[in-house]
């Protein structure tokens, strides 16, 4: 899992106004005869369509039972619904196309703002502050805006709270199924143990003592065998309770260590990226130089061949 989005800047507009309420949201069907807007997306369209993602994802987490999602409906046509009902006129593919473009716009200004706060120097401008030139030198989206921007950062801050909030409750519970388990294996060893076998007393006359003290022996015998059975059946139980409380525990360490592994490689590929295109950017400074110094040897050349004649 990623890590949660850093938080805004203080210079930053307030909350934009879309809907936080918890409320149930059923968008008309769709009709036959929709002609769709096109062209650049303006700020109130986006808001709205951030504002359907979030209805949409919280009403497949929790499913309302007044008004249940149909088997049928695909995610993006509840969206494009919502969006016209609220007066945003597009298409359900357009909608998917802006959702991807603002989610990679929203990661690329995010790790800036990142490294900007770190590093805190002039190569590193906040973005609020950089012109739209400045903006696509740093290869960066030129036109997010502050109200978009924090209206993303209010969600993916909500979605990674109930994500961790579900990973929670979820060790939770598996902690409370492996306990009862164990408790159960060492509540049957217990018993096991404490078991033995009923002795019958009965009057014994003068002829039949000594083949009473002969039963009596054997039935000894036969109780302390079966004791030691069962202690040592309750002893391999308690060493495979052992073995299995260790196995998980060695599944769960692993299972960070995988996790921590992929946060590492994420992080090392935003570095390459950095890199790369820091490489270019210098590259294509270095290719401008390159030019305006031929150019002024061109034109030196130029002006000695008039002088010559």
């Amino acid at each position: 899992m990623s890590n949660p989005p850093p938080p805004l800047p203080p210079t930053l507009h307030p909350q934009p106004p879309y809907i936080t309420a918890a409320t149930t949201v059923t968008p008309s069907p769709t009709p036959t005869n929709r002609e769709y807007r096109k062209g650049n997306w303006t700020i109130q369209e986006t808001l709205t369509l951030i504002t359907a993602k979030r209805l949409d994802d919280e009403r497949r987490t929790k499913p309302s039972t007044s008004s249940p999602s149909k088997p049928g409906e695909l995610r993006w046509k509840w969206v494009e619904n919502y969006c016209w009902d609220h007066g945003c006129l597009r298409s359900q593919n357009q909608c998917n196309d802006k959702w991807d473009n603002l989610l990679r716009d929203y990661k690329k200004v995010r790790h800036y703002q990142s490294q900007s706060q770190s590093q805190s120097s002039d190569h590193f401008p906040s973005y609020w502050s950089m012109e739209r030139h400045q903006r696509k030198l740093h290869n960066l989206p030129t036109n997010m805006s502050p109200e978009v921007f924090e209206a993303l950062n209010d969600l993916l801050q909500r979605k990674y709270s109930t994500q961790q909030q579900q990973q929670s409750t979820g060790s939770i519970q598996q902690q409370q199924q492996k306990q009862p388990c164990i408790s159960q294996l060492s509540e049957q060893v217990a018993a096991g143990t404490d078991q033995q076998a009923p002795e019958v007393e009965a009057p014994v006359t003068g002829s039949e003592e000594s083949d009473s003290s002969e039963t009596e022996s054997s039935e000894n015998l036969g109780s302390e065998t079966k004791r030691k059975k069962v202690r040592k059946i309750g002893s391999s139980i308690m060493q495979s309770a052992s073995v299995l409380a260790q196995t998980l525990k060695s599944c769960e360490e692993k299972k960070d260590k995988r996790h921590q592994e992929v946060m590492e490689l994420e992080q090392r590929r935003l570095q390459i990226e950095e890199t790369r295109n820091e490489v270019n950017r210098k590259g294509i400074t270095d290719l401008v130089a390159a030019m305006t110094n031929l150019s002024g040897a061109i034109q030196s050349l130029i002006a000695n061949h008039y002088d010559q004649t």
